[in-house]
């Protein structure tokens, strides 16, 4: 159950009541007009409370970092925790709208919270740097108050189908993810690059996002050369140890999530040989990225993954934008103008621009999860063993196409698009076990 925190004074260390539904960050007093105020819809409940936690703590600690302004203005920062959930979202972002008043919002972690706040966003004409992966939002329907500066759902696991069918030289796949938007546009990704290369994805399981005992799913798994999963918050550190309890050989691939840094604390041997594509890298040795992990350690005692780093590149790309409009965020369509031309190169995952729909253009880092090179006291390492540059929603398997095949915001869609480039062998149509 959910609890008001009232307003408070961040003091140093990391911020507490994880389970809070709001928690304001007055800014410290400087020497300032009106404040700036920023909202994040954030999950602290439920199984994506991990990476709802590290999205608040990227952006405490590059609000940190500048001594909490943006843009030159000082912030008041509220956090709001959806409880993960669409219901929750769109209450959550009614009150940072209308009873918080805020400039611009943070957020949301899923891409079904995203989906389901969007209308009113558009609405309200409110400002939106989403960590949500929610592909259609600037893709096929775009959001013209939406920025990604993180990455679609299938942004990432477009690259790694193509990787898995030419690199690894894998034929057949079955997939596994949660049953909600996120799993579908993941697996659809992954499906449209890999059949493109000549692979073919065999069967797609689809449990629930809260399931204890992946047993009948995995029961299900065979006749494959490779299982792609997409799970995410502490999913995937649950499913790859009872994936190792069932005695299963195949080698897995992974989406953004199924194999975040965060999560390298929790993993043991049962993910060695895990290859995973993901916007942020904790092993990218920049003096940028360095200075995040660093300020995520002193802030948090926290190994960072791409939870927090997106949401610190988020802030990255508002202050750049605050600044190049003058500090004025009073014009939604001239503060988006200014936000979508944002270009950087020291975020903590990279150099990153926009493309014409509002979407993120980066580098997808291909890791290699084993032992070699592991730092911060961890035992395992995220080792990148190969990059996709300047990564744009609209490649599939490199090639610039005029549909965008990758982007599925429900299965029907994926599987009408992909009958079309996919070649079955004899016995290997790609059924949909759910929904």
């Amino acid at each position: 159950m959910s609890r008001r925190v009232t307003r408070r004074t961040l003091l140093g260390g990391a911020a507490t009541g994880a389970a809070a539904a709001l928690i304001r960050f007055p800014a410290p007093a400087v020497a300032q007009a009106k404040p700036f105020k920023l909202g994040l819809l954030t999950v602290k409940t439920g199984p994506l409370a991990a990476g709802g936690i590290l999205m608040e703590q990227g952006v405490l600690t590059y609000l940190k970092e500048k001594n909490f302004t943006l843009g030159g203005r000082k912030v008041d920062f509220v956090s709001a925790d959806t409880g993960g959930n669409p219901a929750g979202a769109k209450t959550k972002a009614q009150e940072l709208i209308e009873r918080d008043q805020v400039n611009v919002i943070l957020g949301p972690l899923a891409a079904f919270e995203l989906y389901a706040i969007n209308a009113y966003v558009i609405e309200k004409k409110m400002p939106t740097l989403s960590l949500a992966a929610a592909d259609n939002l600037t893709q096929r329907t775009p959001n013209p108050y939406l920025l990604r500066a993180s990455a679609t759902s299938s942004q990432a696991t477009q690259p790694l189908g193509h990787y898995a069918a030419k690199e690894l030289k894998l034929k057949h796949a079955v997939t596994i993810s949660e049953d909600f938007a996120f799993g579908y546009e993941q697996m659809g990704g992954f499906q449209a690059s890999f059949q493109r290369e000549g692979g073919c994805v065999v069967k797609k399981l689809w449990p629930p996002l809260v399931t204890p005992d992946y047993t009948p799913y995995l029961a299900q798994i065979g006749d494959c050369d490779v299982v792609c999963q997409g799970f995410a918050g502490s999913n995937p550190v649950r499913f790859m140890k009872q994936y190792a309890t069932a005695g299963l050989k195949y080698p897995v691939v992974a989406g953004e999530a199924g194999a975040d840094d965060f999560l390298l604390k929790s993993f043991g041997d049962e993910a060695l040989g895990l290859v995973s594509a993901a916007p942020y890298t904790l092993d990218l040795g920049t003096e940028a990225n360095q200075r995040f992990v660093d300020g995520m350690l002193k802030n948090y005692d926290a190994i960072p993954g791409q939870y927090a780093a997106l949401l610190y590149g988020n802030c990255q790309v508002l202050d750049a934008g605050l600044k190049a409009a003058g500090g004025d965020s009073s014009d939604s369509e001239k503060f988006m103008a200014a936000l979508k031309s944002v270009s950087l190169t020291d975020t903590p995952r990279g150099p990153i621009k926009f493309d014409h729909l509002n979407n993120v253009i980066g580098t997808i880092y291909i890791r290699r999860l084993g032992k070699e090179g592991a730092k911060y006291g961890l035992k395992l390492w995220n080792k990148t063993i190969h990059l996709r540059k300047r990564q744009s929603v609209l490649d599939v398997a490199g090639e610039g196409i005029s549909r965008p095949s990758g982007l599925f915001a429900r299965l029907s869609a994926a599987d009408e698009v992909l009958s079309r480039i996919c070649h079955h062998p004899p016995g290997l149509d790609a059924p949909v076990i759910k929904p």
